[in-house]
């Protein structure tokens, strides 16, 4: 455990050092107030309108934003120290590959972890506050599911990325699979699941879609925010398939984690098998 807390501290000081923290921090707050304040834009009106309705766009922009950040982040972790020939040396000191590899999670996750805490955090603070929903308590148990699916979204594709560069001979080659790896999850499963209701016009085959959505972790992370609270759950869109009696808020926790523990299980065998 000492082992692994000690690549984690050193990967979370990288990450102050390099200034990740700060740019993912600054990104997700000023992302937050610009949907905050000009998410009416379209209709002809600007300022803060309800958190709820700021939810349900921030779930949207996270979608996007947040496995991106976790990718760029994870995908040279293994790949880039082999590229440097800083691997071998690492590997020589007193430490396993698997507390190597999960002292670069730990740490690299605590990097999303208060990147996402702090940003969101912050701007949903100042929002409650300027719509006066400060006291709402259904609101702010909304905010906080979302914040904490939010972090577990990125730890998801930060595991993803570490598949990817356990598996990569060349940092080249990992930055081309974690980006199609992105377009996968964020585009090309929706418009595939969109694609299957319209050809079954909604009707058969609804169990098996509500299903199908835990194959993808952002379509859980929407399920989650979506359609887990009153406030919020008008917006549910093409995740109306999935019927709460089917998928409840804890399913789906667990469903997402699932999607932290598989993808670095299977990063920590294959780099336990590798030859260096």
């Amino acid at each position: 455990m000492g082992n692994i807390l000690i690549v984690a501290g050193k990967e979370y000081r990288d990450g102050w050092r390099n200034r990740w923290v700060l740019a993912i921090t600054a990104v997700f707050a000023l992302f937050a107030f610009a949907i905050a304040y000009f998410g009416a834009a379209a209709s002809g009106q600007v300022g803060f309108t309800s958190l709820a309705t700021t939810i349900v766009s921030l779930a949207s922009l996270a979608v996007f934003l947040i496995p991106l950040i976790a990718l760029l982040l994870g995908y040279d972790t293994i790949v880039g120290e082999e590229n440097q020939g800083t691997l071998l040396l690492l590997l020589s000191y007193p430490i396993s590959r698997w507390q190597l590899l999960t002292g670069k999670l730990c740490g690299q996750g605590a990097i999303l972890a208060s990147a996402t805490f702090i940003g969101f955090g912050a701007a949903g603070v100042a929002i409650a506050s300027f719509t006066g929903q400060a006291q709402a308590t259904e609101i702010w148990r909304a905010f906080g599911v979302f914040v904490g699916s939010a972090i577990l979204l990125g730890w998801v594709f930060l595991a993803l990325a570490y598949l990817i560069s356990v598996m990569a001979t060349d940092k080249g080659r990992a930055a081309g699979v974690a980006l199609i790896t992105w377009f996968f999850f964020v585009l090309i499963f929706d418009l595939g699941m969109l694609g299957i209701l319209v050809m079954t016009s909604g009707q058969d085959g609804g169990d098996l879609l509500a299903y199908l959505l835990l194959l993808n972790p952002t379509d859980i992370f929407r399920l989650i925010n979506l359609a887990g609270f009153e406030s919020t759950r008008a917006y549910v869109g093409l995740l109306a398939v999935a019927d709460d009696q089917l998928l409840s808020p804890l399913t789906l926790t667990f469903a997402l984690a699932a999607w932290v523990v598989v993808p670095f299980s299977i990063a920590v065998w294959l780099f336990a098998r590798r030859k260096h």
